[in-house]
C-alpha cells in the first residue's frame, strides 16, 4: 500500500464515504432488531426452531407468525442488493447513496412493521418507497460504472 493512500484508504475514498459505512452498519443493527422480533414472535405464537413457517392446520396463529417471519425474510433477500449498490454507488456519490440508504432503511422498517401487523397489504403503505431508494442507488452505481469506463 502506498504512503500516499494510507492505511485507511483516504487517497481512494472520499471522506464522506464514512456516511456510507455508517448507514450499512445501521442496517446491520436494524437486521438484528428484526431477527429479535421474529424470536419474540416464535415464543408468543409457539413456533419453535427449526420450523421456518407455521402451518395453519397446526397453529391458529400461523398467519400472524408467518407475517413477521416473511417481513424479515423479505428484508434478508433484498439485503445483498442494497449492500452492493450502496457500497459501489457510494464510491462516486457517497452522500447521495448514504441518504438513499437511510430512506431505504426507514421504508424497510415500515415494510416490516406493516407486514408484522398480520395484514400483508400494510407493508407497502410506506414500504413501497424502499424500491424508489433502490432505483436511486442503481442510478448512482451505473454512474460509477460509466465513470470508470470513461476515465
Amino acid at each position: 500500500m502506498s504512503e500516499k493512500m494510507g492505511a485507511t484508504g483516504e487517497g481512494f475514498l472520499a471522506k464522506e464515504y464514512g456516511y456510507v459505512v455508517l448507514v450499512l452498519v445501521f442496517y446491520c443493527f436494524f437486521n438484528f432488531w428484526m431477527a429479535f422480533q421474529v424470536g419474540k414472535a416464535r415464543k408468543k405464537y409457539k413456533v419453535y426452531y427449526p420450523t421456518l413457517y407455521a402451518l395453519e392446520s397446526e397453529n391458529k396463529d400461523a398467519k400472524l407468525f408467518n407475517c413477521v417471519q416473511r417481513g424479515h425474510q423479505n428484508s434478508l433477500e433484498m439485503m445483498p442488493m442494497f449492500f452492493i449498490l450502496t457500497i459501489l454507488g457510494g464510491m462516486r456519490h457517497p452522500c447521495i447513496c448514504a441518504g438513499l440508504g437511510v430512506v431505504y432503511i426507514v421504508s424497510r422498517y415500515f415494510y416490516f412493521t406493516g407486514y408484522s401487523s398480520g395484514d400483508p397489504q400494510k407493508r407497502l403503505t410506506v414500504g413501497k418507497y424502499g424500491f424508489l431508494a433502490l432505483m436511486g442507488l442503481m442510478i448512482c452505481t451505473i454512474s460509477f460504472g460509466v465513470k470508470l469506463l470513461t476515465a
